[in-house]
């Protein structure tokens, strides 16, 4: 069970409740916070108070005054007319992140909303009721409105829901379930999609992902290291202590105890004094993106924890604030960095499957090709590779360095947040299949130089990953092989890949 408090969610704690499937629930306390808040919008309802969100039209519509007996109208329009969001819908584990991050900004007490809405979000999570939320429409800077406001149809009973297998309308889901739509009362249609719950689970999610694609390049990087008898040498933990960077040395010191008894690595001068950069250079370069990896996880860990409403209600103070803690400025950077670090690893990959497959740096048959001329081997793999690195290179572009204005030029400037966040996810999907590639060439180099000499750790792995794609005795359909490696890789437990 993992307990919502509003400000110790981590991405750990996320994996938990997307991937292992456990329950959640709310403290105590949590709920004391909410309840306090939403007196305070009760209290300015009741008093006649004009406050934006409450009782006010909405961006440019701000200084409209809305009656009292329209505000729960207010609030569903406000739905209705910003559920907007088009393009395919956001992965299931994406959509089921959204509803967790936003019910634990709810839960920070700074949102007005009743309790009733942060335990419908709950429902939906421990139910297995997983909102329809289109892609794109997010400018990621008054939130993540569109994609929100599809989040929010389903609380009212609108929209659609996946919904044990199927996609279906939410009244359906609801009948099965025994759920009622809820009626928003003031506010709680602007604190459902005024946030960066969006651009946020889809970096959540693509960071996990992301972590783990780190580690296994690693391993599959060990794979080709022992292909081609690299040398061993430029591990050596000095080489590394001695530059200072910390990730840069737990990569070396990784890479180290994979071949910590392997029979195929080299001596500088056995055989050729100096490996080519993709091998020599491997701790440099894929530490150098965990340090991006690192940095994205801080970020986005501070923004689970967020309050990122507006207005927020401080209700020690007895105020009611507008600000921007919505605009996604954070993310966006941190999104474009992940885009980059991952591309890397993508980029690094790519060279090491031509070093691999080209007769003119190994020793193996042309393109591991079992007979050459007659069969083309492994050749296309690294043009997929190729081509998947080169797509990289057009998705890395940083969308946080566009802005176009929005509401009437009331919102001048937008981060684009989403838009990195799901570049960063579809670049993370290109780099696994590009090192699936380098996989299965490093599994078949390796049959030509003996496995028999593996190290002990990557010949365990070597041992799983034929499970999934057997050796290669002649030429067959390779984009099914790159298929189930890759459905594997995404699999595969985390505790296996980090050297332990």
């Amino acid at each position: 069970m993992v307990i919502l408090t509003g400000d110790d969610l981590t991405l750990d704690k996320v994996r938990q409740v997307i991937f292992e499937k456990e329950q959640v629930d709310v403290s105590p306390a949590s709920w004391e916070r909410v309840e306090e808040s939403r007196n305070t919008v009760d209290s300015i309802v009741q008093n006649g108070e004009i406050v934006y969100g409450i009782n006010t039209g909405f961006g440019k519509l701000s200084d409209v005054k809305i009656k009292d007996q329209d505000v729960k109208e207010l609030q569903k329009n406000l739905i209705l007319s910003h559920a907007s969001g088009v393009g395919e819908p956001f992965p299931e584990t994406i959509a089921k992140t959204i509803c967790l991050l936003r019910a634990n900004a709810l839960l920070k007490g700074y949102s007005g909303v009743r309790p009733v809405i942060i335990e419908r979000l709950l429902q939906f999570i421990n139910l297995g009721i997983v909102p329809v939320i289109p892609q794109q429409g997010s400018l990621g800077a008054s939130g993540d409105l569109a994609p929100l406001s599809h989040l929010a149809l389903t609380i009212i009973g609108e929209g659609e829901v996946f919904y044990k297998g199927e996609r279906v309308p939410t009244c359906k889901a609801y009948q099965r379930e025994e759920l009622e739509p809820i009626q928003l009362e003031a506010k709680e249609g602007l604190a459902l999609i005024n946030g960066t719950q969006a651009m946020t689970a889809i970096g959540a999610i693509a960071y996990l992902e992301a972590e783990k694609l780190a580690y296994q390049s690693e391993i599959i990087a060990s794979l080709t290291i022992e292909a081609l008898q690299g040398i061993i040498d430029a591990f050596y933990e000095s080489i590394h202590r001695v530059r200072g960077y910390v990730e840069q040395m737990e990569v070396a010191k990784r890479i180290r105890q994979y071949l910590s008894d392997s029979h195929l690595t080299t001596r500088q001068g056995e055989k050729r004094v100096q490996d080519a950069y993709s091998i020599r250079c491997i701790p440099q370069v894929h530490g150098a993106s965990w340090q991006t990896l690192n940095y994205v996880k801080e970020k986005l860990e501070i923004e689970m924890n967020a309050a990122t409403d507006n207005p927020l209600i401080f209700t020690e103070e007895d105020k009611v604030i507008s600000g921007g803690n919505f605009h996604g400025q954070p993310i966006a950077f941190a999104m474009d960095f992940l885009k980059i670090g991952m591309s890397e690893l993508a980029n690094i990959s790519e060279r090491r499957t031509e070093r691999l497959v080209n007769p003119q740096l190994n020793d193996f048959p042309p393109f591991l090709s079992p007979d050459p001329g007659l069969q083309s081997g492994l050749m296309i793999l690294q043009y997929s590779a190729a081509s998947l690195v080169s797509e990289n290179k057009t998705l890395a572009h940083p969308a946080s360095v566009d802005s176009i204005p929005s509401s009437a030029n009331q919102e001048d400037h937008v981060s684009m947040g989403t838009t990195a966040a799901r570049h960063a996810y579809e670049i993370i999907q290109n780099v696994r299949t590009c090192l699936a590639i380098e996989c299965i060439c490093a599994l078949q180099a390796l049959e030509y130089r003996g496995v028999d000499k593996m190290a002990s750790m990557t010949k365990q792995f070597y041992e799983e990953a034929r499970k999934i794609v057997p050796k290669i005795s002649r030429d067959r359909i390779f984009s099914k092989d790159i298929e189930r490696m890759n459905g594997w890789l995404k699999k595969i437990p985390l505790f296996f890949l980090k050297g332990d």
